[in-house]
């Protein structure tokens, strides 16, 4: 099996709104992939319909291999999920509630369980009543992270956590990664997404308007450049080159942006006036997002 995730063609209506019109996505086994989009995108839906618990107006979803309505309770066994808003049992011990969603799942790695407590700080004694948010958190990852399953399906999971807990998150969801897991991750916090994910999904109208890993997907939107010359350049001497914008010049420094595609014929323009210095970044995820939502139509996958 090398997709863990498979959907085709997914629709969902509540009334007059399109939750989901024709969503497509594919995450293979083995990988970590984003999930991106703003609220009302189709997120939470296409999450609920994986889990099993709606009920899609027609498409085909392929999970681990089987239907997530039909076989709901053997699929349940082999996932995780944690929610970006975590409740639970008030007179149960952090430990307990652990314990408890384990044993749903048949057992703990409890060699892993300890692991993660100390790393994420966690008393398991206290009840769950006295937790904040960002512990009721932790509760929740850590029982995912120490279950033997083979998919995380995480949506917000960072949610109330400090930036010290975050990283640690990342550091135990690559570690799942390594040994063999699939995780399909949805989170606002694009630099999370960006440090961890192989392949993102961008979605917008219940669409999937994009997918691929950073690299592929870094032609959508424009690298920053600066340089400094050995003689001077005049705006005219880049006039018929496409895809330049912003260009700023300034004695023998030049700054601007450039569409991706078009970069080359930049530096190879650049090049004739001798480049002394040269800087340049790629378009960061949160770039490549807010590229897609600038946009008025929506197109397919490319």
């Amino acid at each position: 099996m090398t997709s863990a995730i498979q959907v085709v063609d997914l629709r969902k209506t509540f009334g007059r709104t399109k939750a989901l019109d024709g969503l497509d996505l594919e995450v293979d086994t083995g990988e970590i992939h984003g999930f991106l989009g703003p609220n009302g995108a189709g997120k939470s839906t296409t999450i609920r319909i994986l889990l099993g618990l709606m009920r899609a107006d027609s498409g085909a979803v392929s999970l681990l291999g089987g239907d997530p309505r039909r076989d709901v309770e053997t699929l349940h066994r082999r996932l995780s999920y944690v929610p970006g808003d975590v409740a639970l049992w008030p007179n149960l011990s952090g430990g307990e509630v652990i314990d408890l969603l384990g044993n749903l799942r048949g057992g703990l790695d409890e060699r892993r369980r300890a692991e993660l407590l100390e790393r994420f700080a966690l008393d398991p004694t206290k009840k769950s009543r006295t937790y904040s948010k960002g512990n009721r958190q932790k509760v929740a990852l850590v029982a995912a992270l120490s279950s033997d399953v083979e998919l995380l399906i995480l949506d917000e999971p960072t949610s109330g956590l400090d930036p010290l807990m975050e990283a640690v998150f990342r550091e135990a969801v690559r570690d799942f990664r390594d040994g063999g897991g699939t995780v399909l991750l949805s989170s606002h916090i694009l630099g999370e997404v960006e440090s961890l994910c192989d392949r993102v999904s961008i979605i917008r109208e219940g669409r999937n308007v994009e997918s691929g890993t950073l690299s592929q997907l870094r032609h959508l939107a424009r690298t920053t450049v600066g340089a400094g010359l050995e003689r001077p350049v005049a705006e005219t001497d880049l006039a018929d080159l496409s895809g330049v914008v912003d260009l700023v010049i300034t004695d023998h420094e030049l700054h601007c942006t450039v569409e991706t595609a078009h970069l080359g014929a930049l530096l190879e323009r650049l090049g004739r006036h001798g480049i002394r210095t040269l800087t340049s970044a790629p378009p960061t995820l949160e770039e490549l997002f807010m590229e897609q939502y600038r946009t008025p139509e929506v197109a397919g996958p490319r």
